[in-house]
């Protein structure tokens, strides 16, 4: 069986090796263009496509598939069973979509219907979920509205970050999509149709800015911010004119004497403190100051000359 493999990030990379590894025929891989990577902007192969290049399998990079007819000529011509997409990035057109048999199956980082969009881990960490998952669907015209075909579940802990959950979804969505293929294949797969109105809000796209922490919220929200952020943008906030990266914190009942949002206390040996939110304290476990190494917040406060307070904006 052929199959057409779509997909850009990291999160992808485990799919295709899963369906190389099972045997299938993949004549042809479709990634997003390379893009500047790193703090010296230099043009680097995607993971998917790296990925695809050590596998020995052809690769198309379309900046919009939609304006490519070309594209599409040449999936009429593979003639493929079935499109495989994860994580692609690009919205697919109508005319690809109904060309294989089989369909456009998509693994998708959410128990659908909830966390439709671009940022499902992240939203489900920040929105406090305790359960997470994958979902396997048949593409339509709609932005994940697809018939669900197979899903399974991921719980979330106080312990779950952003990479964290991501790698887990990764490997978990791969191994659904290679359990789930037989049976559509002969015809034994469930489609369930989706309500048309999602249970969750859209999972926007995360931006850089979504990390900068706003300590008139409440010190679980931002605790879930820390953990959701994590490894990129990171939650940050900003003192004495330079940016603080925190990468773990957890929420405390030691209040001290802060009386602002944003107003640290330090503890009276200097091994830790804790920041003033909106409603309850935030004490900060490792961090990580513009131009430093990550760091224990102990090791931070040697550097703080300041005898009780701080204030973080």
């Amino acid at each position: 069986m052929k199959i057409v493999f779509m997909g850009t990030p990291d999160f992808a990379v485990g799919t295709l090796r899963a369906l190389a590894r099972a045997g299938y025929e993949i004549p042809l891989v479709i990634t997003q263009p390379d893009r500047p990577r790193g703090r010296k902007h230099e043009i680097v192969d995607g993971p998917v496509k790296a990925a695809a290049v050590s596998l020995g399998i052809p690769v198309c990079q379309p900046e919009k598939i939609r304006k490519n007819p070309e594209i599409f000529e040449r999936l009429r011509e593979i003639k493929p069973d079935m499109i495989v997409v994860a994580a692609f990035g690009q919205i697919i057109p109508e005319n690809i979509l109904e060309l294989p048999r089989y369909g456009c199956i998509n693994v998708h980082a959410s128990l659908l219907p909830a966390y439709r969009g671009a940022a499902p881990i992240q939203h489900a960490i920040l929105d406090g979920c305790d359960k997470s998952g994958v979902t396997i669907m048949r593409m339509d015209r709609g932005l994940d509205t697809g018939d669900m075909i197979a899903s399974r579940e991921v719980p979330i802990t106080q312990e779950t970050t952003g990479g964290s959950l991501f790698d887990e979804l990764a490997s978990v969505g791969a191994q659904l999509l290679v359990d789930t293929i037989p049976s559509i294949v002969d015809g034994s797969a469930s489609y369930t149709p989706q309500p048309a109105e999602s249970t969750t809000a859209y999972a926007s796209m995360i931006s850089k800015e979504m990390g900068h922490i706003d300590w008139t919220r409440s010190a679980s929200y931002i605790e879930r911010l820390v953990r959701a952020m994590n490894p990129w943008p990171c939650a940050f906030t900003e003192t004495d004119g330079r940016m603080l990266k925190i990468w773990k914190a957890h929420v405390t009942d030691n209040e001290g004497n802060a009386a602002a949002p944003g107003e640290a206390v330090l503890k009276p040996d200097r091994s830790g403190m804790s920041v003033k939110c909106g409603n309850g304290m935030l004490a900060l476990d490792e961090v990580q100051l513009a131009g430093k190494k990550k760091m224990p917040v102990a090791d931070f406060l040697r550097g703080v000359h300041d005898d009780g307070l701080l204030f973080f904006g």
